[in-house]
């Protein structure tokens, strides 16, 4: 269990993450919140009293999205001062008059579904369309709203290289550092995920909850968030509630059509996940590796934050094979930037690290 003074300076560690993630006006309110929180609210008092280990439970991205969810709906003079310069006293003050209503947002990790995420997924997906061919089916765990299982209706601009139908309302561009990824076709033939709590972005409630995570710095991600869910809406994804280690068993044991790679995917999704839901699921992947074929492949791409170095790695492994994987981008959390990395690629399995992320 957390002490009082580890929970109050989580608040320290997450404004460090997001002013790395050029977001000062975020990292003010995270400071604020670490510096007035206090036992004289019932917030106050859940937050310096969390059980479990605040950096990793994401607890002050919980606080700062229903604040933020409560400055969009407007009318609120002193929420709009905290988000402006971190202000003390307007921080202390809207925490107490919004007591009630910010309790609920922690009780659950934050739903930051970015779709613009899918830059460093497609770059992953280039990977395996270079190694297999252009035909791929997309099994993503951790899914949210499901935004990234649009991945095969976006338009990508990857340093140059264009995947995805030109007619997409959803461009994703992403600054681009370093080599560009394989210029090859790519079909996403089918998209599935899974959530253990899927966001129905069909219900206002739901979709505006999405929003409040989205840090207040990004303009550009709300517009892109709207977007996203307006495609949702009007062709639904295939998206279902689960577990992802029972689902993942699951998927890998259906039967595979010739010439399509199977590929899981996942994004943000793997620091979530129970230590016994984790080996299950690289358990899975090495028995259904061990029976890929070239007719049948099989992939694994992920984007998860190296948290030491406050950025996100996108990794890559293939079979048949029996190379470990293969580390071939660098992003920003939120896809802002992509780097790509030129061979030979780092080679090892994702391991977490210790620290802040988003």
């Amino acid at each position: 269990m957390a002490t009082e003074a580890e929970n109050r300076a989580s608040f320290e560690v997450q404004a460090q993450y997001c002013d790395a993630m050029a977001a000062p006006r975020t990292a003010a309110v995270s400071r604020a919140l670490g510096r007035v929180l206090s036992r004289d609210t019932e917030t106050g008092r859940r937050v310096l009293d969390w059980a479990g280990e605040p950096v990793a439970d994401a607890l002050v991205l919980r606080l700062v999205g229903g604040l933020h969810a409560l400055l969009r709906r407007g009318g609120d003079a002193e929420l709009a001062r905290m988000f402006a310069d971190g202000d003390d006293s307007a921080t202390a003050s809207a925490v107490a008059r919004h007591d009630a209503a910010l309790l609920p947002w922690l009780d659950g990790p934050p739903q930051t579904n970015e779709a613009a995420r899918s830059a460093g997924l497609m770059t992953g997906l280039l990977h395996v369309a270079q190694a297999f061919g252009p035909r791929v089916e997309v099994l993503e765990i951790g899914s949210s709203a499901g935004l990234n299982l649009l991945i095969g209706r976006m338009r990508f601009d990857l340093g140059g290289v264009m995947a995805g139908p030109a007619a997409s309302p959803l461009l994703i561009r992403p600054e681009w550092r370093g080599v560009a990824p394989p210029a090859v076709p790519i079909e996403v033939v089918r998209a599935r995920g899974v959530d253990i709590a899927p966001v129905d972005v069909a219900d206002p409630a739901q979709a505006e909850r999405l929003a409040g995570y989205v840090w207040v710095d990004n303009d550009a991600r709300l517009a892109r968030l709207d977007t996203a869910i307006a495609m949702v809406r009007a062709a639904p994804v295939d998206l279902v509630p689960g577990d992802a280690a029972d689902w993942v068993e699951a998927q890998l044991a259906e039967p595979q059509e010739d010439g399509v790679t199977r590929v899981l995917m996942h994004s943000v999704v793997w620091q979530y996940l129970p230590a016994a839901a984790r080996e299950r699921i690289r358990a899975a992947m090495a028995g259904a590796g061990a029976r890929a074929t070239s007719a049948r492949p099989l992939a694994w791409v992920m984007m998860e934050p190296n948290r030491d170095l406050h950025r996100h790695e996108v990794r890559v492994q293939c079979w048949p094979g029996d190379e470990a994987m293969a580390l071939v981008a660098l992003t920003h959390a939120h896809g802002a930037w992509v780097e790509g990395l030129s061979p030979p690629y780092e080679t090892r399995d994702y391991v977490m690290r210790r620290g802040a992320y988003e």
